[in-house]
């Protein structure tokens, strides 16, 4: 049976690989597995969340286990309340960035931490032995509508207290953000123009992904109105983009580590997790301030992990998913936004001036086409003969597929997880140190597949 959790829980086409069954299944198992009397239930604005949440709840009363149906809610949100709230676990039924037509299903664990593949294991174990634990009918769960989001906004109240009240707009993509982004800013004293606030799960504004692509509109219309900043969420609130007062998309990378540098300032040193795809530029801003980073697999569940086992200071990844562990464990565009605002305020600075301290560098992406049997052999002989190609004396990372650090640059080599691909993936200091990096890695990749049957 192939594997029903990935990185970031259920994820599937609606009602193809994706069904109210399935919904409730998972329910079931997270009672029984969990075997704890309180859990929460969120959903973001998809046009199926109300039909995987009712057969959710479903599952989780025949388990004994009672329900608080939060109702539309961002997942950090969902993932805060479970720990504030004391419940024994947290379910949020959404596809994050995807297209429409997907869904899915995450679970949180009491310290608002998503489950790692140990749980996930086991909640899948019960789903395949259908080990269900069905109470007596007297002891089925009760379930019941609860609006806790002001403990949120309470929280980023205390935590952010601003001198310069900046104008913002606000764009949640008519995803889960709509409602309480626009409150969370404003009660920062912010001015704010909210733009797809009205909760759609068709998407119609744009695409639940936050890129330069679908943001072009929206970053025409800071300028036009004069903003100060621009501030952008994915369909369920764990991703952010920001557009500066010029118009222009800040680089996720360049964003992540000037943000990390200015924590790492703060705390004086400390250290600083991503994952094994961001740009050096992360340990540029980092180490100027007297810390240290720490990079993990392609995964948020595996940076929250590395930020709490290493005590981390800060994590994220270069899509926007900032990871604050003094507030919870789960990435947080709202929260991501009113700190950056918060950094703003004690650096002085606009979001184009915070940045531009950032160093730029050049990335290259490439893909080799490998059948699945043979991709991950192949990576690893290509770590096994990387030496050969680059003799420098450089940090080898096996974290996830096979990273190499040189002097002037980096180049990682993995196996696609859904994908006849081999990716590779280069950065530079110059345009040319980064395509002759490139060559090299693709021809030892092509070498290495030619050796491997």
């Amino acid at each position: 049976m192939s594997k029903l959790f990935g990185s970031s829980g259920v994820r599937g086409l609606v009602n193809v690989n994706l069904t109210p069954v399935l919904a409730a299944q998972v329910g079931m198992a997270v009672a029984a597995f969990s075997k704890t009397n309180k859990v929460l239930v969120a959903r973001d604005t998809r046009s199926s969340g109300a039909m995987l949440a009712n057969a959710l709840v479903s599952g989780l009363l025949s388990g004994g286990a009672n329900v608080e149906d939060m109702g539309i809610l961002p997942t950090p949100v969902l993932a805060f309340l479970t720990h504030r709230m004391e419940a024994g676990a947290g379910l949020m039924i959404t596809a994050s960035h995807n297209p429409p037509q997907y869904n899915g299903i995450k679970i949180f664990h009491s310290d608002s931490m998503a489950y790692d593949e140990q749980r996930q294991n086991a909640v899948e174990k019960i789903i395949q032995e259908k080990r269900f634990y069905l109470t007596d009918w007297r002891s089925i769960g009760a379930s019941q509508s609860a609006d806790q989001s002001r403990l949120y906004v309470e929280m980023v109240n205390d935590a952010v207290k601003l001198r310069k009240k900046r104008y913002l707009i606000v764009d949640s993509g008519c995803g889960a953000t709509y409602s309480l982004a626009p409150t969370v800013l404003a009660s920062l004293g912010c001015k704010v123009t909210a733009l797809n606030s009205q909760p759609d799960g068709f998407f119609p504004a744009r695409s639940p992904e936050p890129n330069e692509e679908s943001l072009t509109p929206f970053a025409r219309t800071i300028v036009e109105l004069g903003a100060d900043l621009g501030v952008a969420y994915d369909g369920d609130g764990d991703r952010v983009a920001f557009i500066d007062e010029k118009g222009n998309l800040a680089d996720f990378d360049r964003a992540l580590a000037a943000y990390a540098g200015h924590v790492t300032k703060q705390r004086n040193g400390g250290i600083v997790v991503t994952n094994v795809e961001a740009s050096m530029c992360v340990e540029k801003m980092v180490e100027l301030h007297g810390g240290r980073v720490l990079r993990t697999r392609v995964g948020d569940i595996y940076v929250s992990e590395a930020i709490k086992k290493q005590n981390a200071i800060f994590g994220g990844e270069p899509c926007g998913a900032w990871i604050h562990p003094q507030f919870h464990y789960c990435p947080d565009g709202m929260l991501s936004s009113a700190l950056l605002l918060k950094a703003l305020d004690e650096e002085d600075k606009k979001l184009t001036e915070l940045i531009s301290e950032t160093p730029r560098y050049e990335t290259l992406r490439e893909n080799i086409t490998c059948s699945d049997e043979a991709k991950y052999r192949v990576v690893k002989k290509v770590s096994e003969d990387f030496r050969q190609v680059f003799p420098e004396d450089m940090e080898l990372s096996r974290v996830d597929g096979v990273r190499l650090s040189l002097a002037d640059g980096w180049i990682l080599v993995r196996a696609s997880g859904t994908e006849p691909v081999i990716r590779l993936t280069v950065e530079g200091e110059s345009l040319r140190t980064t395509k002759k990096i490139m060559e090299k890695g693709v021809s030892l990749v092509e070498q290495s597949a030619g050796k491997v049957k």
